[in-house]
């Protein structure tokens, strides 16, 4: 299956093109770089300042797909797998 907006939060997200539209911490506003790792609570974006580890929860994040798509972090405050097995209950 295709990313895209409507299936997006189901997806694995590492290796996406991502930016950091919203945070409570300032600092981590506008971080932009490719998903290298995602847990349940943290994004690891790699930028060309380095790799910044961002969480999620309190987080609206940005994703190209080609297209921008805004995601809320609080809605991806779970592992790929657990948003998998989420998908896979919908189905049923």
């Amino acid at each position: 299956m295709k990313v895209n907006a409507s299936n997006l939060l189901y997806h694995n997200l590492v290796g996406l093109e991502a930016r950091v539209a919203f945070s409570t911490d300032p600092t981590q506003v506008g971080v932009e770089g490719r998903v290298i790792d995602e847990t349940t609570k943290t994004l690891l974006i790699s930028t060309t300042d380095g790799d910044k580890m961002i969480p999620k929860q309190n987080s609206k994040f940005a994703f190209y797909i080609p297209h921008e798509v805004s995601v809320e972090g609080n809605a991806i405050l779970l592992s790929p797998e657990e948003r998998l097995k989420r998908l896979q209950r919908r189905r049923h």
